[in-house]
């Protein structure tokens, strides 16, 4: 089989995302000529699209808006050769079998792939000790990877090359003669976090003359973050609210490094070659065995413990008590370590 177009499916969060990324670059590096088209959701187009081996993105959103032969359309007129299943989603299985797309890759942990999917793979994300960047490969070993690959070896698969020029008005904000660090400390409900209290306190401990500090998340999360820590950090630069997905991609190019818990902006730094700290339960699968960003700077705190007490409740006292003073060494350490190769 002559293989020409490849679709990846995803149509989940951020941080997923960037994690199927180097699947494209591994198909890229086995099929050069090949290209690899990207199904996912309206809010991650802007992740996919900043990648040199995406070739195309499928808007999900919008094409499941459509009638159900509108839909079968779509899918026909893709022409595509193989559509391999990242996240499984049973109406995008029904579609592609119905479209006679030729090579149909599923997981076995869905039952609707037996008779939607024409290649299984073997593969239990929940009892696998694998990172889910490797994982995500597993599904695509018939293309060639033996192996699974390292993470570090994984990291350089991304091709998170297509930036937006981040805007003059907030380029300004930079500076050369310090360490620009942006702080998250929200994640939507996403991941546990770590504490505005903790972020609070680390903020304390960061030297200025070292660090200049940005705040960053949605405007909402503005709203609670401005009483809890910026009116108390009066000198911390607020950019809540403040960007596309775009120009937060541009913004993080353009600084040193993030702090966060598990989530899409951890991620994304990490994909630019960030310095990327996240602070992480032990939790699985919550733990960054499974979830650590994958990048050249990346990196993450978590307690050496086992935990099972906070799994079924929203706080977690197992990364809550990750000491600020821990995240506080760990970025004069990063300081140090790029001010010295100056």
């Amino acid at each position: 089989m002559k293989i020409k177009r490849i679709m990846l499916s995803r149509t989940d969060s951020i941080g997923d995302v960037l994690l199927t990324l180097p699947m494209a670059g591994f198909i890229k590096k086995q099929y050069p000529g090949c290209e690899v088209e990207f199904l996912g959701s309206s809010y991650t187009k802007e992740i996919a699209e900043t990648s040199v081996h995406i070739d195309s993105f499928h808007n999900w959103s919008e094409i499941s808006a459509l009638s159900k032969k509108e839909q079968l359309e779509y899918f026909f007129n893709l022409h595509a050769d193989v559509i391999v299943h990242v996240f499984p989603v049973r109406e995008i299985a029904q579609l592609a079998r119905k479209a006679r797309i030729p090579l149909r890759i599923g997981t076995s942990g869905r039952l609707y792939h037996y008779h939607t999917c024409n290649r299984i793979v073997l593969l239990s994300r929940k009892r696998s000790d694998l990172h889910e960047a490797q994982l995500n490969l597993k599904l695509i070993q018939s293309f060639g990877i033996v192996d699974t690959p390292s993470l570090h070896v994984i990291g350089n698969y991304y091709g998170f090359n297509k930036i937006k020029a981040l805007d003059r008005q907030f380029k300004s904000f930079i500076t050369k003669d310090r360490f620009n660090l942006a702080i998250h400390p929200k994640t939507k409900g996403s991941a546990r976090e770590w504490g505005l209290h903790n972020f609070s306190r680390l903020l304390k401990l960061l030297p200025r003359d070292k660090f200049r500090i940005f705040i960053t998340g949605t405007e909402e999360e503005g709203k609670i973050l401005r009483p809890e820590i910026l009116n108390w950090h009066p000198d911390i630069i607020d950019m809540t609210g403040k960007f596309t997905l775009g120009q937060f991609i541009g913004f993080l190019n353009e600084i040193d490094g993030l702090v966060s818990a598990s989530t899409g902006p951890l991620h994304i730094a990490a994909a630019l070659g960030k310095y990327a700290l996240g602070i992480y339960p032990p939790i699985k699968p919550m733990h960054p065995g499974r979830w650590a960003p994958v990048g050249l700077k990346a990196d993450y705190l978590v307690m050496n413990k086992k935990c099972s007490a906070c799994r079924r409740i929203k706080s977690c006292k197992c990364i809550e008590e990750i000491a600020p003073e821990a995240v506080c060494d760990k970025l004069l350490a990063q300081y140090k370590a790029e001010h010295e190769q100056q």
